[in-house]
């Protein structure tokens, strides 16, 4: 999967999420499952992988230090589990939650990785995103910026083996959706404009940021798929 194919599978999967609501799983069936078979494709027969969208569509847990943690993607090795990934594709009322989505990035990294086995995080963000009050009324439209992707360039530099609570191997993609020509008013407009879009083509952000160290790699899904699976082949 090239980084034109991956961001198609972000469109399908941003487009089930308005078919079905937040709580259905049905999106990250497409999301999890498309980079789950792009992994067992590159990893080979040697090698099995768990989560939703392959196999037998379950997600694994995985014994963490502290407690065991139910993982978007397990990757297997003569039965034994030997990587982690976690998948986060915000859609909406990004803002406020910045710090929170951060923390919690970081906590069920520590736990996984106190645990002595490797952990990668893919994290999609829309560079522009709506904020909705409770009932769905339109609020307002956030715009990720220099300050909300601040503390990913720091994480870039961490050094994993000092830090378990530093992913392995960090993806950073912000991707752009077609621009509404009006605010709409709620939700459901918001979610009609786009399901009405045909081949709906979301796009890399353009805005460039101070470039990252290792650690992160930014709107590359190729360079972290290839990093990755070099890594896993090695354990």
């Amino acid at each position: 999967m090239n980084n034109q194919e991956f961001l198609d599978i972000v469109a399908q999967s941003f487009v089930v999420f308005l078919e079905t609501g937040s709580r259905s799983n049905q999106k990250l069936k497409i999301l999890h499952g498309a980079i789950s078979n792009d992994f067992q494709k590159r990893l080979g027969v040697l090698y099995k992988i768990k989560s939703l969208g392959i196999g037998d569509g379950k997600e694994q847990l995985l014994k963490g230090r502290y407690f065991d943690k139910k993982v978007d993607i397990t990757i297997y090795k003569k039965d034994l589990p030997i990587a982690g990934i976690g998948v986060k594709f915000v859609m909406q009322n990004y803002c406020q939650n910045a710090n929170n989505y951060f923390e919690n990035m970081l906590g069920e990294t520590a736990n996984i990785r106190a645990n002595k086995i490797p952990y990668f995080q893919i994290i999609i963000i829309p560079e522009e995103l709506p904020y909705f009050k409770k009932g769905g009324e339109f609020s307002k439209w956030e715009n990720v910026n220099s300050h909300h992707i601040e503390k990913y360039l720091h994480l870039s530099s961490d050094n994993i083996e000092s830090f378990f609570h530093t992913p392995t191997k960090t993806l950073l993609y912000l991707v752009d959706f077609p621009k509404m020509k009006n605010n709409p008013h709620n939700s459901k407009e918001y979610n009609n404009f786009y399901l009405n879009e045909k081949d709906l083509n979301v796009k890399e952000a353009t805005i460039q940021y101070s470039p990252f160290e290792s650690t992160v790699i930014y709107n590359d899904y190729e360079q972290f798929v290839e990093k990755v699976t070099y890594y896993i082949l090695s354990i």
